[in-house]
């Protein structure tokens, strides 16, 4: 299967005049599939959301390279896109117009953009709410908005980072099952940052456990659960086990990190 993303060396230092350097990122390197699901796990501040921001184009690492396909990520570009954990749409633009608007800025007109855009609307099963406003929808329906923008520019991979954290506990266990709906179908590669390991092993086809800072692949594990996955699988003995082993991984370094933020 073709490796749509290629993650070499990567190694992240930020540094401060006022302060010591920070070591986030040390020696990452690992390649996804196309149409793979991948999640990556591990304590707070291991230097997860920084890789996806390395991988987007958003910051520069200070060495090692990132290729999706084959081409070197040099910055953003159209190949990539990100879903954060805020839905940021515009709402000043409705759900159709905030679908169409990346088409628009790549240069397609109006029209063909909204029309575009429906499809998304459907795959997202936001139908009949085309023309209302983000502030007139729901949590939920906004992060719908948000990934069907994001699919709309047909990127070769997509890029998650925490897009369910905001939301309360029942919403998100309802936007799991729908995200695996829409990735079925549209057979896209997904890299998914997520605290929540049930989350991720709910998800996904691998999941990557990072250490602690400096952020390191401690293990990868891959997900051997049948698809297509529904909300019960979560009861099952194999899934628990899952869930039980990632934990055992991290559970060390997620206490420190969370003695340090109450310290």
């Amino acid at each position: 299967m073709e490796k749509i993303l290629k993650v070499k060396a990567v190694h992240q230092v930020f540094t401060s005049p006022t302060k010591n350097s920070v070591e986030a990122l040390r020696n990452i390197s690992f390649e996804v599939s196309s149409g793979e699901f991948v999640s990556i796990v591990g304590a707070s501040g291991s230097g997860k959301s920084t890789l996806l921001r390395i991988i987007d184009g958003l910051i520069k690492a200070t060495s090692g390279d990132v290729f999706v396909g084959n081409h070197k990520v040099e910055g953003p570009g159209r190949d990539r896109a990100m879903v954060f954990q805020h839905d940021s749409l515009m709402p000043w633009r409705n759900v159709i117009q905030n679908i169409s608007y990346g088409l628009i800025l790549s240069g397609m007109n109006k029209k063909e953009a909204e029309e575009a855009a429906s499809y998304y609307l459907n795959l997202v099963e936001l139908n009949g709410f085309e023309h209302h406003f983000p502030h007139q929808l729901s949590g939920g329906m906004r992060q719908r908005v948000n990934v069907a923008r994001a699919l709309a520019v047909k990127p070769s991979i997509l890029l998650m980072d925490e897009p369910f954290a905001a939301l309360d506990s029942q919403t998100r266990e309802i936007m799991q099952s729908e995200l695996l709906s829409i990735w079925e179908k549209s057979k896209n590669t997904v890299l998914l940052i997520t605290h929540q390991i049930d989350e991720a092993v709910f998800l996904s086809d691998r999941v990557i456990i990072f250490s602690a800072r400096p952020g390191q692949i401690r293990e990868e594990i891959v997900i051997d659960l049948p698809r297509p996955r529904g909300i019960e699988i979560k009861r099952t003995q194999a899934f628990v086990h899952l869930v039980d082993r990632i934990w055992k991984l991290i559970e060390h370094e997620v206490r420190a990190s969370l003695k340090e933020t109450q310290s």
